[in-house]
């Protein structure tokens, strides 16, 4: 598969910078061939097909003071290049603002409606969640599992960390605490207003997703052909500083920190399509088999965030909610993130050194997929557990109320 050219004509401007994974090193770039007027109009139908805010005026204002020889302008355009977007696949290019959606599986005849309860129902009710009164000392949008629900977040990793390994990825424990240089190269904003990132005192970040720890764990690292697709996977704990208002996605729907288990592969241009069908494949058959009702959708443009070339997400329908929720995506980010982070391999044919391509995809993201499960398989007398959890909660069949964790009430500090 070969890219359309306006995925790197923004790469004819300049040579990026590599950076190390301490990202404190850099290459000091120098100017390529300044590509046309039609090439930087294909840039800018890009950034509009994607909703992105980036500055076409003031780059194509900062190319023209180059080629006049102000030399000063160089950073200031490195730096709005770095913002924007990846090529969008030709494919997306009429589907508008809307997903489309290509498949639509279901697994489980639910009981009616009206005897539906939502997550937090169910789980208060059994004793196993708490999610009130945490204000005081953990912040808003935390949460406590407790007892069996516990048990079955566990279960739901071994269970993905299973069948991922079994397709070839290796298993790698990565840092949480990233400098802001690798998170950026991801594709993901540290600065301004609507960042989603947690940012230390350090200048250092809290990590939002392991998939930046695990392609930043490749950062200017030279690999042979041979080597690819290398896929590896990782759990770990995600933070984002999100927050929403919407009442369907209130209690663990939309929080600042939950588990995930993430793939991530680096291959060769050729290769990357067929690895994105792979992580597709590989997400459709972990959430067929653990019985849910959900779908597969192909998103629009304005949907892939930066680094996307093309994403598919899968949506679960949550019936206590009565709406389809999003559980998993996965992307191919083409040479977006690899130029940035200077992952490079050696071509065997010729020995010509080339930029990677970057796939990632979700496994399991927990607190989604634990509101997909206890809603579909709720019962009068508690919740069964799916088939293939089971050989990892000692063959347990069903999720019953939690009787020795006391339940807790919000008691305020009293100063002495």
């Amino acid at each position: 598969m070969k890219l359309p050219t306006n995925s790197r004509l923004w790469h004819l401007l300049l040579l990026r910078r590599h950076r190390s994974h301490d990202a404190k090193a850099a290459v000091t770039p120098k100017l390529r061939p300044v590509p046309t007027s039609a090439q930087l109009d294909e840039l800018e139908r890009n950034v509009v097909v994607r909703h992105h805010k980036n500055n076409m005026p003031l780059i194509r204002s900062l190319i023209q003071e180059l080629e006049a020889g102000d030399q000063r302008k160089l950073s200031q355009l490195q730096a709005e290049l770095e913002q924007l977007p990846n090529a969008t696949h030709p494919r997306l290019q009429d589907y508008g603002e809307e997903p489309r959606e290509l498949a639509q599986y279901v697994h489980r005849e639910l009981p009616p409606q009206s005897t539906l309860k939502e997550f937090s129902e169910l789980a208060r009710a059994l004793n196993l969640y708490r999610m009130d009164h945490l204000g005081n000392y953990t912040g808003h949008k935390s949460y406590y599992l407790t007892g069996q629900l516990a048990t079955l977040e566990q279960a739901i990793i071994q269970y993905a960390l299973q069948a991922v390994t079994d397709h070839g990825f290796k298993l790698i424990s990565v840092p949480d605490i990233l400098p802001k240089e690798v998170i950026e190269s991801c594709g993901m904003r540290t600065e301004g207003e609507r960042t989603q990132v947690y940012k230390l005192d350090t200048g250092e970040c809290l990590s939002g997703t392991s998939e930046m720890a695990l392609a930043g764990f490749f950062a200017n690292k030279l690999l042979s052909e041979e080597q690819l697709p290398l896929k590896v996977t990782a759990v770990s704990r995600c933070y984002r500083a999100e927050t929403s208002g919407l009442q369907e996605e209130k209690g663990i729907y939309r929080v600042h920190q939950f588990n995930k288990v993430e793939m991530f592969a680096i291959c060769t241009e050729e290769q990357s399509e067929a690895e994105l069908e792979e992580f597709k494949n590989i997400e459709v058959d972990l959430f067929r088999r653990l019985g849910l009702n959900f779908r597969l959708l192909d998103m629009p443009p304005c949907e892939l965030g930066a680094p996307a070339y093309q994403k598919y997400d899968i949506e679960a329908w949550m019936p206590g909610r009565q709406m389809w929720g999003e559980i998993s995506s996965c992307s191919n980010c083409t040479d977006y993130q690899a130029r940035r982070l200077g992952i490079r391999y050696r071509r065997s044919v010729d020995g010509q050194i080339l930029h990677a391509h970057t796939i990632n995809g979700t496994a399991t993201a927990i607190p989604r997929l634990l509101i997909a499960l206890l809603e579909s398989y709720q019962r009068e007398d508690g919740i069964e557990i799916p088939a293939v959890l089971r050989p990892f909660m000692d063959h347990q069949e069903l999720i019953t109320r939690n009787k020795r964790i006391p339940e807790t009430k919000l008691v305020k500090f009293i100063k002495a």
